[in-house]
């Protein structure tokens, strides 16, 4: 990684995440949406997947949903975090689950049959590697199926922060990851060896009394700031006010709620079927 752009203080991702598994169930409804919605997916292919890998699999939702389908046999849950991990292992009984770096996979190639990701992908710093990794642990014919945050998400929270920043402390700090652009996902797949790739997108809007709940919800999902480029220091309390005062100001619906802007990126590839040798 010595050579690579650094976004993400992986240890910090891996903290938050620590942080927020015992209270994640009351705050886990847009990772339970999303897989949710990459499970109807599957039902779109017509094949079993025996060996299946969940990868990122937080408190394992999206496991005990794949547990449940038809041809499937068994699925490893994986994570960044070790307490994330052991209540995936609680839910979802004997599969195994793994505390592991979505950056650098401990499985052998040709190991899995589908590999899916849900919104967990968004906190690499190297996704062309990590989708090369993916690829190589997949047989033959495998499918990965993902879900990662898209550039629109939280875009109503950036641009609070940035004007209460520019006002209250002249000048903004990182704050909103750089996500992946649906524009590029496409080619990032078939850049990195799959075929038949296929990028799109879908938002999702929550709606809050105000940003400080919304600020909860990102905290005890395990999604709060882990930039690496982040400030240091504490926010002071005069620019959370001020934010939270322009976001009532500038977003509100007709019912004077805030809304919570996600876009999800779906990435669906296929790894090519071995050609038999012609003589």
């Amino acid at each position: 990684m010595s050579d690579e752009i650094i976004l993400f203080d992986r240890a910090l991702v891996r903290r938050h995440r620590d942080r927020a598994a015992d209270a994640f169930d009351g705050h886990d409804f847009l990772f339970r949406e999303v897989a949710e919605r990459l499970v109807d997916r599957l039902d779109d292919v017509r094949r079993d997947f025996p060996e299946v890998l969940d990868l990122g699999c937080h408190t394992g939702y999206l496991a005990s949903l794949l547990q449940q389908r038809r041809g499937t046999l068994r699925v490893v849950t994986g994570d960044l975090s070790p307490s994330m991990t052991k209540r995936a292992a609680g839910q979802c009984g004997k599969p195994p689950s793994v505390a592991m770096d979505e950056e650098f996979l401990p499985f052998k190639e040709r190991s899995f049959d589908l590999v899916l990701s849900c919104l967990s992908l968004h906190w690499v710093n190297d996704l062309p590697g990590a989708l090369v990794q993916i690829r190589r642990c997949l047989k033959p014919g495998g499918l990965f199926l993902g879900a990662v945050l898209g550039g629109e998400t939280l875009k109503e929270l950036y641009r609070a922060f940035l004007l209460a920043e520019a006002e209250m402390e002249d000048g903004a700090s990182p704050r909103i990851s750089p996500f992946t652009e649906i524009r590029d996902a496409g080619q990032l797949l078939q850049r990195t060896g799959f075929i038949e790739p296929v990028s799109d997108s879908d938002t999702i809007t929550t709606t809050y009394p105000n940003a400080f709940h919304l600020l909860t919800d990102l905290r005890n999902m395990g999604e709060t700031n882990a930039l690496y480029a982040r400030r240091r220091n504490f926010t002071p309390r005069r620019t959370f006010l001020r934010m939270a005062e322009a976001y009532e100001s500038d977003f509100p619906d007709a019912g004077g709620r805030l809304p919570a802007t996600f876009q999800i990126i779906y990435l669906t590839g296929w790894v090519a079927n071995e050609t038999p040798a012609t003589s």
